[in-house]
C-alpha cells in the first residue's frame, strides 16, 4: 500500500463502488453523500423507493448511483440483487440498514424477533457472504453498522434490537478474523445518539403512548461528555475514513461514534 500519496489520493474513492444499505435516509443518506463526494459510484438499497429517488435527486447525485429497492429480510431479495450486481461488483460493502421498533421483552413473539432478527442481523450476514464470495480473489471493504444499545443497553423495549446489534459485532469480528489475509478489511461503527428520521420516530411513538420520552432523553444527553446529539454526517465521516487508504491498518475494530457516551 502506497502510503506516500498525498492526503486529498488516499482519502479518495475516485474509481471504487460502494454498496449501501438504508440508503435513503438518516445515516445511510450521509455515508451516500460524503461517498458521492470522495468520488465513489455508488449502488444504493432501501425498501424504501420512492424516498430513494427523492434522496438522489435532492442531492443530485443520479449521475454516479444504482437504485435498488430490496426487502432486506428476504434472502430471496439479497440473492437477486447480487445477481443484479455481478457486472459490477462493489468494491466496498456498507451494512447500515436497521429497524428498532419497541416492545416489552415479555411481549416479543416469534414473528417479531424473526423480522428484527432478519433485517438487523441476518440480513448483515448474507450481504457479507455474497461480497466475500464475490471478491473472493479481489479482497474488498465491509462495514458493518451496529450501536452502542449492543455494548451498553440503556432505552428500555429494545432487548430484541440489542441482541440483534451484539450479532452484527460478533459476525464482524469474526469475518475480520477469517478473512483479513484474503484481502477484506472489516470494521464496525457504532453510532449513538445521532439524530435521524427513524429516530425522531421512534420518540414521537414513545410520546403518544406517554412513557417518559422526555426523561429518558435527558437522562440520556446528561451522561453525553460532549453534551450534545450528534448528526448523521458524523457517522459518515469515519465510515469515509474506514473505507479510504487513511484506515489501511485498521481492522476488526469497533469504533464508537456516540459523543463520548459509553467512556460515561
Amino acid at each position: 500500500m502506497d502510503l506516500s500519496k498525498p492526503l486529498t489520493e488516499l482519502i479518495s474513492l475516485s474509481g471504487k463502488t460502494a454498496l449501501i444499505t438504508g440508503s435513503a435516509s438518516g445515516i445511510g443518506e450521509a455515508i451516500a453523500c460524503r461517498f458521492a463526494e470522495a468520488g465513489a459510484f455508488l449502488e444504493l438499497v432501501d425498501i424504501d423507493e420512492e424516498r430513494l429517488k427523492q434522496m438522489c435527486e435532492s442531492h443530485d447525485l443520479k449521475a454516479s448511483v444504482r437504485l435498488h429497492r430490496v426487502d432486506l429480510s428476504s434472502k430471496r431479495d439479497i440473492d437477486a440483487l447480487w445477481k443484479k450486481l455481478e457486472t459490477r461488483e462493489p468494491d466496498i460493502l456498507i451494512n447500515n440498514a436497521g429497524i428498532y421498533p419497541l416492545r416489552d421483552f415479555l411481549n416479543v413473539d416469534e414473528a417479531f424477533l424473526k423480522t428484527v432478527m432478519d433485517v438487523n442481523l441476518n440480513s448483515v450476514l448474507w450481504m457479507c457472504q455474497h461480497m466475500i464470495r464475490g471478491r473472493a480473489k479481489k479482497g474488498g471493504i465491509i462495514i458493518n453498522v451496529s450501536s452502542i444499545e449492543a455494548i451498553l443497553p440503556f432505552k428500555e423495549e429494545m432487548t430484541h434490537y440489542d441482541v440483534s446489534k451484539a450479532g452484527v459485532i460478533a459476525l464482524s469480528r469474526a469475518l475480520a478474523k477469517e478473512y483479513g489475509r484474503k484481502g477484506f478489511r472489516v470494521n464496525t461503527i457504532l453510532p449513538g445518539g445521532i439524530v435521524t428520521p427513524g429516530v425522531k420516530n421512534v420518540a414521537k411513538e414513545i410520546a403518544k403512548l406517554k412513557l417518559g420520552i422526555i426523561k429518558d432523553g435527558a437522562k440520556f444527553r446528561g451522561r453525553l461528555p460532549l453534551g450534545r446529539f450528534g448528526k448523521p454526517d458524523e457517522v459518515a465521516l469515519i465510515a469515509l475514513v474506514l473505507a479510504s487508504d487513511l484506515s489501511t491498518y485498521v481492522h476488526g475494530a469497533l469504533i464508537p461514534v456516540d459523543g463520548g457516551f459509553l467512556s460515561a
